[in-house]
């Protein structure tokens, strides 16, 4: 679309432009912003033309276990009565990874309505908001009393879901049932200090994916060939922006070189 102005005019720091439009319409551009979005002439180096990276994301906290001691969390009372408080636990949500909510009452009804705080409930095979126990009905193991392994959900997904929440219920009177939470990001930043051969690998190698707990159902991640474990933003490149790992939906790896098997 080309949008023609009549004519403009400097106003507080701002480019005022009138257009010839039916009503007339208004727009105002920030000096500054034309400047960083100018094309012609290119003020600023793009990093679409690979000139210069991208700003760079606001700046993650990376934990290990230690942060058992003091978890990013907030109150129930609090999000559900004050946007600030949704503002801040989104926060940390993007700076660590998580955050737990304490004091949710231990119904779907409750927990539902923290979730439709942050966002709509994206839709997958087991539903939107749903309960679940160790009773086989999907062909998943989570819907069995083995213990899961660390992994991300999903991976079968073209996009897996990029949030996901759980009522953690107590477990007082039995064993098992532990909550495992690891930071891929702090074990990938690990791996390419110490085998950066390793990290190339895994950022490099195509890992094809499919869910086929059940029989009427097949899942399967496009491209078909796969995608890697640890994914980086295409334009900086050095930025890890998702760990893609679910051993339990990987499918043959068959488009892997030979050579490369068994440092894979």
């Amino acid at each position: 679309m080309y949008v023609h102005q009549n004519h403009c005019k400097h106003y507080h720091g701002l480019k005022y432009c009138e257009g010839p439009t039916s009503p007339p319409h208004i727009s105002l551009y920030p000096w500054q912003w034309l400047q960083r979005n100018s094309y012609d002439p290119q003020l600023e180096p793009s990093p679409i033309v690979g000139t210069q990276p991208p700003p760079a994301p606001e700046e993650k906290i990376l934990w290990s276990a230690g942060i058992v001691k003091d978890p990013p969390t907030v109150q129930y009372e609090d999000i559900m009565s004050d946007e600030l408080a949704v503002y801040k636990w989104l926060k940390k949500i993007d700076q660590f990874g998580f955050c737990f909510v304490t004091g949710v009452p231990p119904t779907t009804k409750d927990t539902e309505e923290v979730i439709r705080r942050i966002s709509f409930i994206r839709h997958t095979q087991y539903g939107g908001f749903w309960d679940f126990t160790s009773d086989l009905a999907h062909g998943d193991t989570a819907y069995t009393n083995l213990g899961l392994p660390a992994h991300t959900d999903n991976s079968y997904f073209t996009d897996p879901c990029g949030l996901q929440v759980f009522h953690l219920l107590s477990h007082e009177q039995g064993t098992g049932g532990q909550t495992l939470l690891v930071d891929g990001f702090y074990a990938a930043s690990i791996l390419k200090e110490l085998y950066p051969d390793s990290y190339r690998l895994l950022s490099t190698v195509l890992v094809p994916t499919h869910s086929a707990g059940d029989e009427e159902f097949l899942y399967r991640a496009r491209p078909l060939s796969g995608h890697p474990i640890l994914q980086h933003d295409p334009i900086n490149k050095d930025s890890l922006i998702q760990v893609r790992y679910g051993n339990d939906h990987r499918s043959a790896m068959r488009n892997l070189d030979p050579s490369n098997m068994m440092a894979w």
